[in-house]
């Protein structure tokens, strides 16, 4: 496959990508930001007790 050709399957691609795609509600907006913020608390306590763990360790 020649350059030519992955540039014009990319931008077909692309293009079914686009039309499919849409964008999200008000409602799957909240839904998507809450997850999205439970996961960084989660990864912050992890973060936390490990730097907690190391201290007490004396690493």
């Amino acid at each position: 496959m020649n350059v030519q050709e992955r540039v014009n399957k990319f931008v077909k691609d692309s293009k079914r990508v686009l039309k499919v795609s849409r964008k999200p509600d008000g409602q799957e907006y909240r839904e998507l930001a809450k997850v999205t913020s439970i996961g960084v608390v989660i990864i912050g306590v992890i973060g936390f007790v490990i730097m907690l763990l190391g201290a007490l360790i004396g690493l």
